[in-house]
């Protein structure tokens, strides 16, 4: 999980949760969709993650030959 998507959900359950509270369906809706944003960084970042290691398996693999 990436520092970043971290605290997007963080702010996320924070604007839902004060949305709950003052009854905004708008802020309950911004929280939800912040939190999902960060869903999608972390997504984003595994992915990234994933592919540069199948990149460095390669790499690593004409190095040695």
């Amino acid at each position: 999980m990436s520092a970043d998507g971290s605290k997007d959900k963080l702010t996320g359950k924070i604007h839902e949760g004060l949305g709950k509270i003052k009854n905004d369906d708008s802020e309950k809706l911004k929280g939800k969709a912040k939190q999902s944003w960060g869903d999608v960084k972390d997504k984003v970042k595994d992915a990234k993650d994933d592919v540069a290691g199948k990149i460095n398996k390669e790499v690593d693999k004409h190095k040695k030959n």
